[in-house]
């Protein structure tokens, strides 16, 4: 090993290091535990009947389900295509939704908010996928997806095909009939970013409740531009 190898392993060691310190002192940042709790912020908000879209289980991850954020639901379900090992090993009174193939007409305007964590990037066709969300819903569309995170994909299963921007979700809003009202991401230096939207049909009803979107601000200067940034 030369010296210059020498130098890269010992500053990727400091990185490491610093890295995992930092994730330590910031949990509340990592991607799924941010992601719930703004979600815990904005689901109360949404009433009548709300439709978790491919939720597998409806699992939060962190020993809860995404059923109970939503205290003001009148009703709440759960549609899948597969699970993690073959058909309908989900949650066993879900809805069978494949989101790349014409929607049933059992699901059209079926709910007032459609709504989808961490799907996206796994789904090929991404605007038949948002056009069909659009039908679904009477009013609104909540999705989180990744900004940046590492590829994850299970050969045979489900793929890994998209990262998505804010731009990128405004443009998805428009196609499914929504405008984007309110927009959030995790950016920060340590972990991988997601981005959380809600786009809606009547806009307007929902201004009050979100602070108006800062185009002016751009994902990824913490972690690719500042000076003395990690990366």
């Amino acid at each position: 090993m030369n010296i210059r190898e020498k130098k890269m392993r010992c500053y990727e060691y400091i990185r490491r290091w610093v890295t995992n310190h930092a994730r330590h002192c910031m949990m509340d940042q990592e991607p799924r535990r941010w992601s719930n709790r703004v979600l815990k912020e904005v689901a109360p908000l949404f009433h009548g009947d709300v439709l978790n879209v491919s939720g597998w289980r409806d699992e939060d991850k962190e020993s809860g389900y995404y059923r109970d954020y939503f205290s003001s639901a009148s009703s709440y379900k759960v549609t899948n295509y597969y699970g993690t090992d073959g058909p309908d090993d989900g949650m066993a009174e879900s809805i069978f939704l494949d989101l790349e193939k014409d929607l049933p007409a059992h699901l059209d305007a079926c709910c007032d908010l459609a709504w989808t964590h961490t799907v996206f990037e796994h789904i090929g066709d991404v605007e038949t996928a948002i056009c069909n969300l659009g039908k679904m819903t009477r009013d609104a569309l909540l999705i989180v997806v990744p900004w940046m995170q590492d590829e994850h994909y299970t050969p045979g299963l489900y793929g890994d095909y998209w990262r998505f921007t804010p731009m990128g979700l405004q443009r998805l809003m428009k196609m499914a009939g929504c405008e984007l009202v309110y927009l959030r991401a995790n950016d920060q230096p340590w972990y991988p970013v997601y981005l959380l939207a809600i786009g809606s049909k009547q806009p307007d009803a929902w201004r009050a409740h979100f602070p108006e979107i800062d185009w002016s601000r751009r994902l990824g200067r913490a972690q690719y531009v500042y000076p003395g940034c990690i990366w």
